[in-house]
């Protein structure tokens, strides 16, 4: 069972280190086919070639330039994981996954997002394969609104 919460948590690294270095193919090898991903608030569950649209179109493109996240605390089982993370980010362009229609305030924002992974393991001749099939992030909308200065 740790062999198998282990490669949860590198499964999730690896999805949050792909789209922190702007990279959709590395992000998408570990969500599955039917897996989806999910800002909320920002907009609704997406999966298949609407995830990919979303995370080349709306997401990568318009990560902040100084985009950090530091994880505050993990907690996983067999079949989920969450995360805490401080997310800090001048807001410097438009971020239509997380504030659509919003022009750049051009001021700095560090806020809590929770992201609730699930996997879904497949056990094929004794060997798992896990894939992430959904990835639900939690912001604090109304603190990341007070910062920059819209609420």
């Amino acid at each position: 069972m740790q062999t198998l919460i282990t490669s949860m948590q590198e499964m999730t690294d690896t999805f949050h280190t792909a789209v922190c270095a702007r990279d959709l193919e590395a992000a998408l090898a570990v969500v599955a086919e039917d897996g989806t991903v999910e800002d909320v608030p920002g907009g609704g569950a997406r999966s298949g070639e609407d995830l990919r649209r979303h995370l080349a179109e709306e997401v990568l493109p318009h990560l902040p330039a100084d985009l950090t996240t530091r994880r505050v605390t993990r907690t996983a089982d067999i079949r989920t994981l969450v995360d805490q993370r401080i997310v800090g980010f001048t807001h410097d362009r438009e971020l239509p996954w997380l504030l659509p229609g919003v022009d750049p305030t051009h001021r700095r924002a560090e806020v809590l997002a929770i992201s609730v992974v699930a996997f879904r393991h497949r056990t094929r001749a004794a060997i798992t394969r896990s894939l992430i099939s959904s990835h639900r992030t939690l912001w604090d909308h109304t603190g990341l609104r007070i910062q920059l200065g819209l609420a």
